[in-house]
């Protein structure tokens, strides 16, 4: 059962990333690597602003804000670079991740923040009200993440219904039409880009403050998890509108997480060595390829059922 809740709860933390990512890869059509730094950034600030005692903020939810602001700036900045200096989106978004690295461990002022959710040096993180409710720490980060995951998706559907909603999602199908109608589409991919890593980095905060504690390495590897799960829930609920894309990039993201759970922890359940926590990355590689390459393999069946149902001559 502990298992069970863990991958639900980092599937609905890690949900908020790859709706992020949904926006850049699929929305704006655009390959953003700032996300990278993106969810550091939110959890080095969360985790600075809420262990060091002298700058520490009482509002835990407010520190949350904070770090996705930072991650809306990060957004900005590759934007600004992309659309104004006219550099290329995937080396605009490697100079911001490249740059929040540096920028993270100045904010931390160490490579790792402890952030203990018990005993006597336990902080005050967003989770903390619902356990002291009574709930244990694993239930409230699935009913406070789950709460934040949902209001977050609705007030980005609601936006995206609105005209410059419409104006960005039109900037990624076709941006010339979008400028003959004489809208300024640098600004629709800065807001699109803006909006991404504010949700990268919100997911990054809430991380932190769910695994108690804060690195520089956390976000090595995260746009793939986040391309997992979008990839996972167009191959299995294959959404058509936007508001089904977010449902399903949710529900993909929990699957990502429980298949992870499954490849990581059954094979040792039966004493078999196959795979060991070192190799997530590889795992998250090999389900990302095998998402991709089904629909080739499903043409393939497909047309191989077709000669041997045809009558031969």
């Amino acid at each position: 059962m502990l298992i069970i809740q863990g991958a639900v709860s980092l599937g609905l933390i890690f949900s908020l990333m790859a709706v992020g990512v949904y926006l850049t890869f699929r929305v704006l059509k655009m390959p953003d690597l700032s996300v990278e730094g993106s969810i550091i950034l939110g959890a080095g600030m969360s985790a600075r602003l809420i262990s060091d005692s002298y700058i520490a903020i009482g509002n835990p939810f407010l520190v949350t804000l904070i770090a996705m602001l930072a991650g809306m700036l990060a957004g900005f900045t590759t934007g600004i670079l992309h659309t104004k200096l006219k550099i290329p989106s995937i080396l605009a978004g490697i100079l911001t991740m490249v740059a929040s690295y540096s920028i993270v461990i100045r904010i931390m002022g160490a490579s790792n923040i402890a952030l203990p959710p018990h005993g006597p040096w336990r902080v005050t993180t967003v989770f903390t009200f619902l356990q002291d409710a009574g709930l244990s720490r694993s239930l409230a980060v699935i009913v406070v993440s789950f709460v934040i995951v949902v209001v977050s998706c609705v007030l980005l559907y609601c936006f995206m219904g609105t005209e410059f909603g419409s104006a960005v999602r039109a900037t990624g199908n076709n941006p010339q039409m979008v400028k003959a109608q004489g809208i300024n589409t640098d600004w629709t991919v800065i807001v699109c880009l803006m909006l991404s890593n504010g949700l990268v980095a919100l997911a990054g905060s809430l991380w932190a403050q769910q695994q108690g504690f804060a690195s520089v390495d956390m976000g090595v590897g995260t746009i793939v998890v986040g391309l997992a799960s979008v990839i996972i829930a167009e191959v299995i609920f294959r959404p058509r509108m936007f508001w089904t894309h977010l449902i399903a990039i949710v529900i993909g993201s929990i699957i990502y997480r429980f298949i992870i759970v499954l490849a990581l922890d059954l094979p040792q359940r039966f004493g078999v060595d196959l795979l060991r926590p070192t190799d997530l990355r590889l795992v998250t590689a090999i389900i990302v390829t095998l998402a991709l390459v089904q629909p080739l393999l499903r043409d393939k069946l497909k047309k191989l059922f077709r000669r041997k149902e045809s009558p031969q001559c």
